[in-house]
């Protein structure tokens, strides 16, 4: 577990929590907060600047896996581990059910394709405020992209 100069940030504790579960898929989410209170409990608290959990995007969708942080972040404040603990395994538990309801990154069908709805009006935006050299030097670095 990688940890800062002050203690754990809390994408090192929500791996953790991640870690906890492939130990014991088992083990219920409040299994899962109580031995993380266990773990870091007396230890330095995780920085309040960086709230996130980075990898966490290609696993389900911002709202589900930051649902759980305003918990992590008033534990934070308030020097509280059981509410840190319970912030945490609420973004597993959201990030896991959306994965089992929807599957996993790149098996979803086009009526999940979170870009739907958004693409024609990007495309209308773009098409009306970005000069035609520039989508043309976009439209090129996409297909040598894709070669």
């Amino acid at each position: 577990m990688s940890k800062t100069e002050n203690g754990p940030t809390v994408a090192d504790i929500f791996r953790r929590a991640q870690a906890i579960r492939g130990e014991n898929s088992k083990a219920s989410y409040k299994e899962v907060a109580a031995q993380l209170v266990r773990e870091f409990s007396g230890g330095p608290l995780p920085p309040t600047y960086n709230l996130t959990i980075p990898e966490q995007d290609a696993r389900a969708p911002e709202e589900d896996w930051t649902a759980g942080l305003p918990l992590v972040l008033r534990g934070i404040q308030q020097h509280d581990w059981p509410g840190i603990a319970q912030g945490i395994t609420l973004s597993l538990e959201q990030t896991e059910n959306y994965e089992s309801q929807r599957g996993g990154e790149g098996t979803r069908d086009d009526w999940h394709d979170r870009s739907k709805g958004v693409a024609g009006a990007t495309a209308k935006g773009v098409g009306k405020w970005m000069p035609e050299e520039l989508v043309k030097l976009a439209e090129q670095s996409m297909r040598n992209r894709d070669k």
